[in-house]
C-alpha cells in the first residue's frame, strides 16, 4: 500500500525552511530488544549523568526555533512543550530516556541527539493520504494513552491529518492513539522534523535520517528512506517494496 505525506502550500507558507525526512520500513520486529539502541542510550544517560554530555536547552537553536514557531501559530511552548524539548528536559533532570519499546526508543535517542523532533506512525492504521496543515473546524484528536478523549484541535495550530482525523497537536507535541507505534506494528513510518535551516542544517538532518536508518536496518525486512519540504512538498510512501532502498 501506498500513503501520501503533503506539506500544505499554507504551511509551506508560514515555514519557508521546514523539513521532515522519513524512514519507511516494513517487517518490523519490534518486540524484541535492539542491543545497539539500548547500548547508545544507556551510554547517553551515563554521559548526561557524569556531566560529560549536555542535553539541549531550550535557548540553544534547535529548540528556540520550534518556540518561535508554536508562538507564531498561537501555542504556548512553555505550556504544550516540542517533543525535542519535552525529552531533553527529561533527560537533563533524571539523566534518563523513557523506554517505551524499541522502536520508540530509537527515535528518541535520535531526536535528542541531533535536536529534530522526532516520531512515527503505525502504517496499518493509516488508510489515506497526510497531510501537514493548519487545523480546520471539525477536526478531531485522540490522545495518545486516552482512547476514550475526543479533542478539538485549534483552527491556528498545525496537525498531521488524515481527513479530519488529526494524528498530531501542535505539530510535534503530542500524538494519536490512533496510530501509536507498538510491539505489534510491522509497517512503520519514522520521521524527524526541523523548522529553521540556520538552526538545523540539511547536512545535520540527513545525519540524523541516516543514524536512524542503521539502527532500524537489522530489524526490518524493508526500508526506504525520503523527504519533503516546500520546494518538493509531498512524497509517496512505497512501504510494500522489497529489498532496501535510500
Amino acid at each position: 500500500m501506498k500513503h501520501t505525506f503533503t506539506l500544505s502550500p499554507e504551511v509551506s507558507q508560514a515555514y519557508p525552511n521546514a523539513q521532515i525526512r522519513f524512514v519507511t520500513v516494513t517487517g518490523l520486529r519490534n518486540g524484541e530488544v535492539w542491543d545497539a539502541v539500548e547500548t547508545r542510550i544507556a551510554d547517553l544517560e551515563a554521559q548526561v549523568a557524569s556531566g560529560t554530555w549536555q542535553p539541549l536547552e531550550k535557548s540553544d537553536a534547535p529548540i528556540a526555533s520550534w518556540h518561535d514557531a508554536y508562538r507564531s501559530f498561537g501555542t504556548n511552548p512553555n505550556r504544550n512543550r516540542p517533543s525535542v524539548d519535552a525529552l531533553s528536559r527529561r533527560l537533563t533532570k533524571n539523566a534518563k530516556l523513557p523506554r517505551i519499546n524499541s522502536a520508540v526508543n530509537a527515535y528518541n535517542l535520535i531526536s535528542v541527539l541531533y535536536g529534530a523532533p522526532s516520531g512515527a506512525f503505525d502504517l496499518d492504521k493509516i488508510s489515506g493520504p497526510v497531510t501537514i496543515r493548519f487545523g480546520q473546524g471539525g477536526d478531531h484528536f485522540t490522545p495518545l494513552g486516552e482512547p476514550e478523549t475526543n479533542e478539538e484541535p485549534t483552527t491556528t495550530e498545525v496537525v498531521y491529518a488524515q481527513g479530519s482525523t488529526v494524528l498530531t497537536r501542535h505539530w510535534n507535541y503530542r500524538d494519536s492513539d490512533l496510530t501509536k507505534v507498538t510491539e505489534d506494528s510491522r509497517s512503520v513510518v519514522f520521521l524527524m522534523e526541523r523548522i529553521s535551516a540556520e538552526a538545523v542544517s540539511n547536512e545535520r538532518m540527513q545525519q540524523a535520517q541516516n543514524d536512524l536508518a542503521e539502527l532500524l536496518r537489522p530489524h526490518c525486512e524493508t526500508l526506504i528512506m525520503s523527504v519533503i519540504e516546500p520546494e518538493t512538498p509531498s512524497t509517496e510512501l512505497q512501504d510494500n517494496e522489497p529489498g532496501f532502498m535510500v
